[in-house]
């Protein structure tokens, strides 16, 4: 019989030898091993015996747990052979050979430490004690076959560590069995270990993977049966009230999540309460307060950017106005405020509401073309056209004005008021002939109509709700508004020399008249189309605009809303003040700079409304919804993508492999997890 060392010390009888190695039946199982001679010790021969069938469960030795913790001594006898070997004057101190006077090796074989207290030729004590002696004890070592008591001062060392070693389990197992409750914790009541396990768990919730999770957390975490993923941890966290349900990632520590400082806030409420007062660039403000200004927007709208009016006169065509808002006479460049528009670059729009650029007692506030009582005026940039028949400019031009609302109306308002055609409201159908005139005046030149219905997904509380826009004239007309803006500031930019943020599209190669013909109208002909249209380009140089039909577009009209269009408005003041604008390079330089945050803003707005359309289908897992197919993304994984009408979506779904354009299909959930962020639809014939 012999033992074999380890984490997991074990006996074994030898079977065979060869060579260097011995042929094992190792534990009361009798596994089959081999290992070098050096990795086994010797416990007990068995002399004369053909160890052929013989395991630690057969006779003669007869072993078992149970036989082997019965021959174990006491703890008292245990710590009595410490005493013994601990003394100085006893075998602990090695013995002198007779015949040479050399000292022998410290400690005594396994024989004499069983005689210590039992009887050496027992092979099952010799067995017990040698597990003992290699388990988790802290009396003695055993070196080179070698048993040895430990001194005093180690001994001690070592109880202390073996006592932090359980204090330290404890902890672990009690830490571990709150997580397996999954009930919400009160941070308070945690210790600064727990508190480090909850940052790591958040940072891993968050995508934040690049740092290994601590081994002690990873066994606590299988023993939740939570995987080392996202996602899992998500749901643990959520159960544990420390991740709420609905919080992005990708708005993790970002400048949206910090929210304006105290400082910004600060300096936001004085411009409010100096907004009223006279400032040097009002001087030369053409005053335009008796012009009947409509807004038209969304009604959860508070930021309002722009409006319409109609200028009746006397023997001439009417002329259409598109008033913009001028932030900038409140914030000038270079100022915290202005800075940190510039590291948001845009307003950020969620399913929850939107985040503004600025301070909302800015941006909802004097900023905005409000419309309240007592004859409130705003300051603006005023673009004026005159039209012909057929929708082309005649005549145009920019004023820095003083405007004032006359009257908000919501999309909704506003197509009413269109449909019904009352004479009182001659203005708004003026405008909307004037500006279906000038979309088809486009259409002739080439632009393309893709508008379809679009649902997107708005929340109340934890509640998904799905809210569908449709292409309805008042949004057409309030589009083509600012698309003419965006042309007519262009075309005086590039007139003047002057560098603006121009947007182009190289032209595209569109499917022959014949196959657009053969798909039908709406979303799936559209979706033919995008699909060979090149992305839109931002750059300081002016070119065509493709989609648009137009020789040059700058996006012009949301300057509280979009950094870019502020900078335009200040190229423009720059030429009116005398001073330098910003050149092309400068510009180019800025624009870069931009980049970035306006990545940061489509993710974050990206992320967030596929969430909260994997809420929806969480709420409606049961649902069955129309749709037709409209292309593959990926034919070998049957991944296409389809058209649901009821929903006015376009989503990734498992298809039929036959599946062909127009094919009419009935879309289902197959798995949905918004904490995973994992959505599998199917669509079937």
């Amino acid at each position: 019989m012999v033992g074999v060392a380890g984490d997991s010390p074990q006996l074994a009888i030898v079977h065979g030898v060869r060579g260097g190695r011995l042929e094992l039946k190792i534990g009361f199982q009798g596994r089959n091993n081999h290992l070098p001679l050096r990795e086994v010790q010797l416990i007990q021969p068995l002399a004369g015996r053909d160890p052929g069938s013989l395991r630690l469960d057969q006779s003669p030795w007869n072993l078992s747990a149970e036989v082997l913790a019965a021959a174990l001594p006491p703890s008292r006898d245990l710590a009595t052979a410490w005493l013994l070997m601990a003394q100085p004057d006893t075998a602990a101190s090695g013995k002198t050979d007779a015949a040479d006077g050399a000292k022998a090796p410290p400690g005594v074989d396994l024989g004499d430490f069983v005689d210590l207290f039992g009887d050496a030729a027992d092979p099952t004590q010799r067995a017990a004690a040698w597990l003992w002696i290699e388990g988790n004890q802290t009396l003695f070592r055993q070196r080179h076959g070698r048993i040895e008591a430990r001194n005093l001062q180690d001994l001690r060392q070592l109880r202390r560590e073996r006592h932090l070693r359980r204090l330290v389990e404890n902890q672990r197992l009690i830490w571990q069995s709150r997580l397996m409750a999954r009930q919400p914790l009160d941070p308070e009541s945690l210790s600064n270990v727990q508190k480090a396990d909850l940052d790591r768990l958040r940072q891993w919730a968050a995508g934040e993977c690049s740092e290994p999770l601590p081994e002690a957390l990873l066994r606590v975490l299988q023993a939740c049966r939570c995987r080392a993923e996202s996602g899992d941890i998500r749901h643990l966290l959520v159960d544990l009230g420390q991740w709420p349900r609905h919080h992005l990632p990708a708005l993790e520590a970002t400048t949206w999540q910090l929210g304006f400082s105290p400082e910004l806030l600060a300096e936001a409420d004085r411009l409010v309460a100096a907004a009223a007062s006279p400032m040097a660039s009002d001087v030369g403000r053409l005053d335009l307060t008796h012009q009947r200004l409509l807004t038209i927007d969304d009604e959860e709208t508070q930021d309002i950017d722009d409006g319409l009016a109609i200028e009746w006169r006397e023997g001439q065509s009417p002329r259409l106005w598109i008033h913009i808002a001028d932030p900038g006479r409140l914030v000038q460049a270079g100022s915290l405020l202005d800075l940190e528009a510039r590291r948001r670059a845009s307003s950020l729009y969620l399913a929850r509401g939107s985040l503004p650029m600025f301070p909302p007692q800015l941006a909802h506030g004097p900023m905005s073309l409000r419309h309240g009582p007592g004859g409130q005026r705003s300051a603006a940039w005023s673009l004026w056209v005159d039209l012909d028949q057929t929708g082309a400019v005649v005549a145009e031009g920019l004023e820095r004005t003083w405007v004032q609302t006359a009257l908000r109306l919501s999309y909704g308002d506003a197509d009413e008021l269109i449909d019904l055609a009352p004479p009182q409201e001659r203005d708004l159908l003026c405008m909307q002939t004037l500006l279906d005139q000038r979309r088809q005046w486009r259409e002739q030149r080439g632009a393309l109509n893709l508008e379809d219905p679009e649902g997107r997904i708005r929340c109340r509380g934890d509640e998904a709700l799905l809210e569908i826009t449709e292409p309805s004239p008042s949004r057409q007309m309030v589009a083509e508004a600012m698309i003419l803006a965006g042309a007519l500031v262009a075309e005086r930019g590039q007139r003047l020399g002057l560098a603006l943020p121009f947007r182009t599209q190289i032209p595209g190669e569109l499917p022959d008249a014949q196959r657009l013909e053969s798909l039908p109208p709406g979303p799936v002909r559209h979706s033919a189309i995008k699909r060979v249209l090149s992305r839109g380009q931002l750059g300081v140089t002016p070119g065509p605009h493709f989609s648009l039909a137009l020789d040059a577009y700058v996006q012009a009209t949301s300057p509280i809303r979009r950094y870019g269009d502020l900078v335009t408005q200040r190229q423009f003041e720059a030429l009116r003040q005398g001073t330098a604008p910003l050149d092309e390079a400068s510009l180019a330089n800025l624009l870069t700079e931009l980049e970035t945050p306006l990545r940061q803003v489509q993710q974050i707005s990206r992320e967030d409304q596929r969430h909260w359309q994997q809420v929806w289908f969480e709420q409606h897992p049961q649902g069955r919804w129309p749709a037709l197919f409209l292309r593959w993304l990926r034919q070998d994984l049957r991944l296409g993508l389809v058209w649901a009408e009821d929903l006015a979506m376009t989503l990734a779904a498992e298809c039929p492999p036959s599946s062909q354009p127009a094919d009419a299909l009935l879309l289902r959930v197959q798995q949905v997890d918004a904490l995973r962020d994992e959505l599998k639809l199917q669509a079937v014939a």
